[in-house]
């Protein structure tokens, strides 16, 4: 009887020994290549330092002049006048990339109008305050998802600028204050006869609708006590009312909570519609956060050494090809 074990054993030697020695000349490449890299740095080590020193150099003076601010206005518009705003914003901009540094300085008041380099103006998203006590906007809402994507709706303009809150935002090349930035740009927003008249009628007829509505509740409180005093009375007698059960009573009641809690919300925005286009918030020179900035002093350095080691390998590419061709024209 033979037996093929032993075959098989000198197998798994030979596939042993031949993955030891795959695996020790892939390391010896390894180290070839490291160790050319290395001699190829050494020997062209002046170069080396010239360009990295050139790349350090220029990149540190593009991040010193190449710096950008983020800057932000939280605003409402009140009385009807978000497409205004917003064609204002457009305007603005439209002078910005024109370069129109008269129209940005003497019109709009903007001390130094070059720093300015982008400015557009977009909504907060804020779908809740949109529906809320509005029935109209939530089936407007209902009715646009239905064909079309729901983020779609909610971005879309005819949505968004229905939002209370919109934020503007521009880019500047400098650190800004602002006096000399801020308060000109929202003083030329507002700069409009038209909503100048609106906001001043708006204001009074909002004032004396929380006169009306605390002239109101005073009377409905004065109702309820005479209810109160003549539940008293009945209680002493035999013949007992549950008010409870009285529909004109649930009503006066609902119509106060009604009253009160839009008198919360008058009073608040009351706060606000002192002006057209209200200034909500302001954050100023916030670090424009790219990738770029502030590290070209290390990102042109390499650069350059990538360069010149693919200039390295191109050019030593192209002399093995140019050799192999004449020594088979040869």
């Amino acid at each position: 009887m033979s037996t093929k074990v032993p075959h098989n054993h000198d197998n798994q030697e030979i596939d042993i020994f031949q993955l030891s020695r795959t695996v020790g000349n892939f390391f010896d490449r390894v180290n070839t290549s490291v160790f050319r890299s290395i001699q190829f740095f050494v020997r062209n080590w002046i170069l080396v330092l010239i360009l990295v020193i050139l790349g350090f150099g220029l990149g540190w003076y593009l991040d010193s002049n190449k710096q950008t601010y983020q800057n932000q206005v939280v605003v409402t518009p009140n009385f009807g006048s978000v497409d205004y705003l917003y064609s204002k914003i457009d305007l603005i901009q439209a002078k910005v990339a024109a370069g129109d540094a008269e129209f940005l300085k003497n019109v709009v008041g903007i001390s130094n109008p070059e720093t300015i380099n982008k400015i557009e103006i977009k909504p907060i998203a804020d779908v809740y305050k949109f529906i809320e006590d509005k029935e109209q906007n939530f089936e407007l809402i209902k009715l646009m998802a239905e064909v079309g994507e729901v983020k779609k709706v909610l971005e879309d303009n005819v949505t968004s600028k229905n939002y209370s809150l919109h934020t503007i935002s521009f880019v500047s090349k400098s650190m800004i204050n602002e006096k000399e930035v801020i308060q000109p740009l929202l003083k030329y927003l507002n700069d409009s006869e038209y909503f100048t008249t609106a906001q001043k009628i708006g204001y009074k007829n909002l004032q004396q609708e929380i006169t009306q509505n605390d002239t109101i509740i005073a009377q409905i409180d004065n109702v309820l006590n005479g209810f109160s005093s003549t539940a008293k009375n009945n209680s002493k007698s035999d013949k007992l009312v549950y008010y409870s059960e009285n529909t004109q009573l649930n009503d006066i009641i609902k119509t106060k909570q009604t009253l009160v809690i839009e008198q919360g919300k008058n009073r608040l925005k009351l706060i606000s519609s002192d002006k057209t286009i209200k200034e909500i918030s302001t954050t100023l020179n916030m670090n424009d956060n790219k990738i770029v900035n502030g590290n070209f002093k290390f990102l042109l350095p390499v650069l350059f050494l990538v360069l010149f080691v693919f200039i390295s390998l191109f050019q030593k590419f192209y002399k093995n090809q140019l050799l192999k061709s004449q020594v088979n024209k040869g």
